[in-house]
């Protein structure tokens, strides 16, 4: 009997296949086909979890505070995860301003005209306003918005309540159980389909992308890619070693296939299943990472965090300014508050590039000599946050199992 291959391998020979099968379309001239009849397998995939996202969050965060028995702990864990997720968005900045003044020292950073960049930044309304709409005053449409924190808010409120109730609430919470189960399966069956949705996904972006991977903007790229790597290896690896007693090469193995997948897919909900699964094969505890995970894929934004500081160190040598050291610890706290307060907002990733351009004096509109390219920086910082999420679930869940040692 043959062995399968796992997922991880699956991903990976979908990834290669699609960057190979996507150059071919690129040089024949056959984008347009990509974007006609490969890319739409790749939306119907990412549709099945997007419609399976709401459910996953919210019955697994349910059922981890359920299982957790205790709002204390709860509460413990939610600390944990914030800080942890602060500390390391704030060295990614650090990390990104590194990486890009090496370039930029180096005069590897083209010098483009940004005359005719026109770019309109969406509205923020402020870290206040986010948090009030973080509150769901309808629950309906919080789940067919599918606006994460508010479903994060709704199954917290409807965890702890359901603890209160003590035994009265015993079929509430053999509903809860019943119905994750019914999402654990199906949640295995769409995971399953994801050689698929890489492999389009992968062919088309390549096939109509390759002529920017090849242009002008090809050295900011490589200076974000190698920042994100090093973050990566020097940041979650380590602090997986450190706090989850997990070697590396295990941690980076475990965590691929949705390291992968988020790189194809440049969604941090859409990969939630396949980040669950992950998390927990590395040893995470179950309750824990189904808390830390949605919330991570909320408000972890250390790969946005390095892609900022890169394109603000990039576009300050195209306005011919030189960043002071106040300048870029102001990039370092902008950026850092942003990641939470631009939480759960479409563009937010735009929106915080914006926000940090705008406290050192960028014209917000030179932001479009970098969008057309920005599903590329994309990939790879969507990767980065992914990553992040495993490794504080791992780190965590390590932490809690100390303290109750205790």
């Amino acid at each position: 009997m043959k062995k399968k291959l796992s997922l991880p391998i699956q991903i990976l020979i979908a990834l290669i296949l699609g960057i190979v099968v996507g150059l071919c379309c690129y040089f024949a001239g056959w984008g347009s086909f990509t974007a006609s009849y490969l890319k739409p397998f790749g939306d119907i995939f990412v549709n099945l979890l997007k419609f399976i996202v709401v459910p996953v969050v919210l019955f697994s965060m349910i059922d981890g505070i359920l299982s957790m028995e205790d709002m204390k702990k709860v509460g413990s864990v939610g600390v944990k995860t914030v800080v942890y997720f602060m500390c390391t968005t704030a060295i990614a900045c650090v990390i990104g301003l590194v990486f890009a003044n090496i370039f930029k020292n180096a005069h590897l950073f083209p010098v483009l005209d940004a005359t005719k960049a026109e770019y309109e930044a969406k509205a923020f309304e402020g870290f206040m306003a986010t948090l009030v709409n973080i509150f769901p005053t309808n629950m309906w449409q919080s789940f067919s918005s599918a606006n994460m924190l508010q479903v994060i808010v709704i199954a917290l409120f409807f965890g702890g309540s359901i603890l209160a109730a003590g035994e009265k609430a015993r079929l509430c919470r053999d509903i809860v159980s019943s119905f994750y189960s019914v999402i654990e399966k199906l949640m295995t069956f769409v995971i399953s389909l994801s050689p698929i949705g890489v492999f389009t996904y992968m062919a088309w972006v390549v096939a109509t992308q390759g002529a920017e991977i090849l242009g002008s903007l090809a050295l900011v790229l490589l200076c974000a890619y190698l920042a994100y790597i090093f973050h990566a290896v020097f940041v979650y690896s380590v602090s997986a070693k450190v706090f989850g007693k997990i070697s590396p090469i295990k941690f980076f193995k475990g965590a691929m296939a949705a390291m992968l997948f988020a790189f194809t897919t440049t969604s941090s909900a859409a990969t939630l299943p396949v980040s669950k699964e992950c998390a927990e094969k590395l040893g995470a505890d179950k309750d824990i990472s189904s808390f830390v995970l949605p919330l991570g894929a909320t408000i972890n934004m250390d790969g946005t965090a390095i892609y900022q500081c890169v394109a603000t160190v990039f576009l300050a040598s195209c306005v011919g300014m030189n960043l002071s050291i106040s300048q870029m610890v102001l990039v370092v706290v902008t950026a850092t508050l942003a990641s939470i307060g631009t939480a759960g907002v479409s563009g937010a990733g735009m929106i915080m590039l914006a926000m940090v351009l705008e406290a050192i004096g960028i014209p917000v509109s030179y932001i479009g000599l970098i969008v057309a390219v920005d599903r590329l920086f994309d990939m790879g910082r969507t990767s980065l946050n992914v990553t992040g999420d495993i490794s504080c679930s791992v780190c965590v869940s390590r932490w809690e199992a100390k303290k109750a040692a205790k």
